[in-house]
C-alpha cells in the first residue's frame, strides 16, 4: 500500500494582511479584520474608521500646540488623596513649623547657657535665614505644581545660594520684631511694669506664629511696592 506523503500546513503570511488605510470604504476588505466583500454598515462601521487626524494631533502634542485645559479639570486625571489643602494653607503651616523648629533647638536648646540676648537675636537671624534658603524655599519649588507657583511667599525666590547673606538678614530682622512682640505682650500684661515676670514664655509653636505673622507682613508690603512701581512706569511710558 503506497505511504502518503505528508504536507506541512500552509503559513499565512501576516504581511498581506490589508491594514486600515483611512480613506477605505465599509466593505471592501481595507479595514483591520473585515473580510473582502463584507458589508459592514450602521454603528459598527465607525468601530473599523481610524481618526488618523486625531492620532497625529496627539502624538504632535505639546505645551505650545495643547489647548488650554482647567485645573479643574487635570484635577479629575490626577492620583493622590481626594482632600485638597491649598497653597497658601501649605505654605504659612511650612513657614510656622520650620521657625518653630528653629526655636526649639536654638531657644530651648540653648537655654542652658547665658547668652547675651543680642547674641542669641544674631544666632537666630542665621539659622532661620539658612533654614529658609536652604530648606523652605527649596520644599516650595518641590511642591510647585507649576514653575514660580511659590514665588510669592519667598522674599527671595531665586534659587541662588549668593542670596544666602540676603535671607539672614531678613531672618534677622523677622526675629528683631518677634522679640519686640513678646516684650510689648508682657509688658502690657504687666501694666507697664519693667522688671515684672513675663506674662508670655516663648514657645515654637506662638514663635513661629509670630514670625510668621511679620513674614506675611513684609510680603504684602513687597507686592505692594512693585505693584505701585509697575503703576508708576505704565503711566509713565503712556505719557511719552
Amino acid at each position: 500500500m503506497p505511504r502518503q506523503k505528508k504536507t506541512a500546513p500552509k503559513k499565512t503570511d501576516h504581511r498581506k494582511i490589508p491594514f486600515p488605510s483611512g480613506d477605505g470604504k465599509p466593505g471592501d476588505g481595507s479595514e483591520r479584520g473585515s473580510a473582502p466583500g463584507r458589508d459592514v454598515t450602521g454603528p459598527e462601521a465607525e468601530l473599523y474608521h481610524l481618526k488618523l487626524q486625531a492620532v497625529d494631533d496627539l502624538v504632535s502634542a505639546n505645551e505650545e500646540n495643547a489647548p488650554p485645559v482647567s485645573g479643574k479639570e487635570l484635577r479629575k486625571y490626577q492620583s493622590g488623596p481626594r482632600i485638597r489643602v491649598a497653597d497658601w494653607v501649605k505654605a504659612i503651616l511650612l513657614k510656622i513649623w520650620f521657625a518653630g523648629i528653629v526655636c526649639y533647638f536654638f531657644i530651648w536648646g540653648l537655654s542652658t547657657f547665658t547668652l547675651n540676648q543680642w547674641d542669641l537675636m544674631a544666632i537666630l537671624g542665621v539659622a532661620l535665614g539658612a533654614v529658609t534658603n536652604l530648606f523652605t524655599n527649596s520644599i516650595y519649588r518641590f511642591i510647585a505644581k507649576e514653575s514660580g507657583a511659590y514665588d510669592r511667599w519667598m522674599m527671595f525666590p531665586r534659587k541662588s545660594l549668593a542670596f544666602l547673606p540676603l535671607d539672614i538678614l531678613y531672618a534677622t530682622l523677622l526675629v528683631l520684631c518677634t522679640v519686640m512682640t513678646y516684650n510689648g505682650i508682657n509688658l502690657l500684661a504687666a501694666g507697664g511694669v519693667t522688671g515684672a515676670a513675663p506674662a508670655l514664655s516663648v514657645e515654637p509653636i506662638l514663635f513661629g506664629i509670630i514670625v510668621t505673622l511679620w513674614d506675611l507682613l513684609f510680603l504684602g508690603m513687597k507686592r505692594l511696592l512693585k505693584r505701585i512701581v509697575r503703576d508708576a512706569r505704565e503711566k509713565a511710558s503712556a505719557g511719552r
